[in-house]
């Protein structure tokens, strides 16, 4: 027979499926899920087993936590040792547990995460809590079984006299399964568990009138009564846990924000310096120091926040953004029969108190079974003391000691228990005193048993017992609520000022797409001149606003799409400075351009509207409201037509008269009422009717008959016409003519197309900018008043080969 033939041919999926399974069952059963009896991990109830069976109770000196260690590791949970260690750290931790089950003696962490000290430094004892997990486990109340080396015996659970599982909470991960439980009231839990076996039909509302929620160790704020409503029915549910926090006031108009709970299972140490990288990096305007007072008074975080700061405002952002609040999320399971299982509290409470039902019992049938051998023995002892002559006389006749024990079991009908009680009956004994006694105590005896055997056949009494222990536990150890309840999530609104000051800043935008923001204070030590803003060679101003940090603006490009840019969020420059490149700030694509920009502050502005204009005559209203976001990309402002792009946007309240000029010198004014509401992506409605070729060249938003129309063309002719020369027409039509272009051979000519109109009500001066970049200034008073159908004159002079592009307002007119 060949090697390779006593090989069996095995496929990967079966084998890695089969191992992997085993593996799994172990850490779910054995590892990372508590029982649900008990509330405990495997590694805590065998440290708790060893430190009680080695005698280290709360009645002896502290022991070296380094043997307590070793017993475990030897004799129950053969892995390493820091496994074992970190579980007996995390037992002794008050800020992790609601009531700890070892007394710490060192260095045992901190609420910082600084570790604890290693093994050989720390001392521990269990603490008084604890003998409550194992009281009664020497009365057979409990099963044991064989250890890893069959060497000795464990624990399958705890007596756990109370209900652990929800008093000190669990965490933990195994493959397949996690855990989360919290950690509840002692008092509401036991007061729970006694409503439940006075009343096993009780609905979740009226468990939820005894427990009101979770119990942090650490305290805090808890919000969310629906979720703890659908954990405790389910097991999943999420709450919110807030620190404790009060707002102080102090010397000279300053506040400060005390900070005394954090929420359960944060870091301080983190929490704390995640508030000061707050401060460092300007997040938010107004914290001047973040402090940690903590020390034996309790925990103390202090932000001192400067003179006139919004303390709610800030407040309000560090519990949004960091640890200061943090969300908790149920997931209670537990083993239940040696299954992983989903719990609510009821069912977690029902299997509690099955198990105190077994647990009870088996420690009652113990006492009896102890109780009646002693019952019997006394007995026998009474008996004897009345034939203690002959007794004396049959003793003496034996040969021997076991001699002895046949005669009397022969003579005189006792039991071979009851002979071996009489031979080793003391002579002290036989004293009056001492056989009344004797008889007082057979009595008492047969009392007790009378009473195990009623708790033993009246579930009554049993569960009597039960309460009555349980009760005694709750008067013994029960503290009150440390974390407050409040129904209600409430909802975080952090305000803009709070994270950016509040300043006057100018924001600009060049031709070519250089934006930058500018402090007021630079403006002015640059001389203060708008136009001396810096640019590149053959660049231009296109935009200057005068905003403040605190507002939006709104971007809207050729094509109709929109860029929402918080003014904080543009680089700041000095005024001298040319900027970043506009697609640094938002992502708008190289064949894009922006057309218009438009300052917000407060989107909801009742009758706030937005109105497009496009360069084939179509005009578009919507409501402000609708361009609301919190995207930085690129969103759909204005449907577009191919071929088409949008001249110019505004903001309007719907009352305002608009007037539409044609580059072929038509001209629209209509009302803007005429023009209906509709949908942020709608296409909008005809403004104005076209010729072939034709296009608008300019929009303006005018009220009521005063100023003029001023026109430009490309080749820099322009003229004002009085405003009450356009009559107000119906939308959508062909207009009015505006201006005329001289034609002809000898005829200078005054221009192809208009550029631009504006209506002016007093003197203004314009940039007009060539194609090659080129600017010219000049201004309205310059130009003549004429009537509509008037050729204008030149302002500015011109070369053929390099006509005008554009003419925009000179800025800070």
């Amino acid at each position: 027979m060949g090697m390779l033939e006593q090989f069996l041919p095995a496929f990967l999926e079966e084998v890695v499926g089969d191992r992997f399974g085993r593996y799994s069952k172990y850490i779910i059963q054995d590892r990372a899920i508590p029982d649900v009896r008990d509330g405990l991990k495997p590694v805590q109830r065998r440290i708790l087993y060893a430190m009680y069976d080695a005698g280290n109770t709360p009645d002896k000196p502290y022991r070296k936590s380094a043997k307590t260690v070793g017993d475990v590791m030897g004799n129950y949970h053969p892995h390493g040792d820091s496994s074992i260690y970190e579980g007996m750290v995390r037992m002794a931790q008050p800020w992790k547990m609601g009531h700890t089950l070892v007394d710490g003696h060192g260095n045992w962490g901190s609420q910082d995460d600084d570790p604890a000290a290693a093994m050989r430094y720390t001392e521990a004892r269990l603490s008084t809590i604890a003998m409550e997990l194992l009281r009664d486990i020497e009365k057979r109340t409990v099963l044991f079984k064989d250890n890893f080396d069959n060497t000795a015996k464990e624990p399958v659970v705890l007596p756990a006299r109370y209900p652990n599982l929800l008093v000190n909470g669990v965490s933990g991960i195994s493959s397949g399964f996690a855990t989360e439980i919290p950690t509840h009231n002692l008092r509401e839990t036991i007061d729970a568990c006694v409503a439940l076996m006075t009343n096993p039909d009780m609905t979740l509302e009226q468990v939820m009138g005894i427990v009101k929620g979770p119990d942090f160790p650490t305290g805090g704020l808890i919000m969310g009564e629906e979720g703890i409503r659908e954990a405790y029915a389910t097991g999943k549910g999420r709450i919110y846990i807030r620190s404790k926090t009060e707002i102080e006031d102090l010397r000279g108009g300053r506040q400060q924000i005390v900070i005394t709970e954090i929420p359960y299972q944060v870091v301080k140490s983190r929490l704390v310096t995640a508030m000061e990288n707050i401060r460092l990096e300007k997040k938010v305007e107004g914290i001047s120091e973040v402090r940690d007072e903590s020390g034996r008074n309790g925990l103390r975080i202090v932000i001192e926040l400067k003179k006139d700061a919004d303390a709610q405002g800030i407040l309000a952002y560090l519990l949004k953004k960091t640890d200061l609040q943090v969300t908790y999320n149920f997931n209670m399971v537990a083993i239940v029969n040696k299954t992983p299982k989903q719990l609510g509290i009821k069912e977690m409470l029902t299997a509690y108190i099955e198990h105190q039902k077994e647990v009870v019992t088996y420690r009652t049938r113990f006492e009896l079974e102890k109780a009646e051998d002693r019952a019997h023995v006394l007995e026998g002892l009474v008996k004897a003391l009345n034939l203690l002559d002959e007794i004396i006389a049959a003793i003496k006749a034996s040969k021997n000691r076991q001699d002895a024990q046949n005669n009397l079991v022969a003579k005189f009908a006792f039991s071979e228990r009851q002979a071996d009680a009489i031979l080793t009956l003391q002579l002290y004994r036989l004293t009056n005193l001492e056989i009344t006694s004797l008889e007082k105590e057979l009595k008492e005896i047969q009392k007790k048993i009378a009473y195990l055997k009623a708790i033993l056949e009246s579930e009554k009494k049993l569960i009597g017992v039960i309460k009555d222990e349980l009760t005694e536990i709750r008067d013994k150890f029960g503290i009150d609520r440390r974390s407050d309840i409040r129904g209600e999530v409430e909802e975080l609104k952090v305000n803009l000022e709070v994270m950016v000051t509040a300043e006057d800043v100018l924001v600009t935008l060049s031709r070519d797409g250089y934006i930058k923001r500018t402090s007021m204070l630079s403006f002015t030590r640059s001389g203060g001149e708008l136009n001396g803003s810096g640019v590149k060679e053959g660049d231009s101003m296109r935009h200057v606003l005068e905003v403040n940090t605190i507002q939006n603006l709104l971007l809207f490009t050729r094509k109709g799409q929109y860029f929402l840019l918080p003014v904080h969020q543009i680089p700041e420059f000095k005024w001298k400075d040319t900027g970043t490149a506009l697609v640094n700030v938002v992502p708008i694509p190289k064949d894009d351009s922006v057309v218009s920009i438009i300052p917000v502050k407060d989107f909801e502005t009742p009758g706030a509207s937005l109105v497009f204009v496009t360069k084939r005559g179509q005009v578009k209203r919507t409501d402000l409201k609708e361009y609301q976001t919190t995207r930085s990309v690129a969103i759909a402002a204005c449907k577009v037509a191919e071929g088409d792009e949008v001249v110019r946007v505004a903001l309007s309240d719907g009352s305002k008269e608009l007037l539409l000029v044609s580059a072929q010198g038509m001209c629209i004014r209509f009302p803007e009422s005429e023009v209906n509401p509709m949908g942020r992506v709608a296409a909008g409605v005809r403004g104005m009717q076209l010729k072939e070729g034709d296009e608008i060249a300019a929009a303006e938003w005018i009220v009521g008959d005063e100023g003029e129309v001023l026109v430009v063309t490309d080749l820099g002719f322009a003229k004002r016409t009085l405003l009450f020369e356009y009559p107000v027409q119906g939308r959508g039509g062909k207009g009015v003519i505006t201006f005329e272009f001289k034609e002809g051979k000898r005829v200078k000519p005054n221009g192809d197309r208009l550029i631009g109109a504006f209506h002016c009500k007093e003197e203004r001066l314009y940039m007009l900018l060539t194609e090659s970049g080129l600017m010219h200034e000049f201004s309205s008073e310059r130009t003549a008043i004429d009537d509509r159908k008037a050729v204008g004159r030149a302002v500015v002079a011109l070369d053929k080969k390099d006509p005008a592009a554009a003419v925009f307002p000179k800025f800070g007119q």
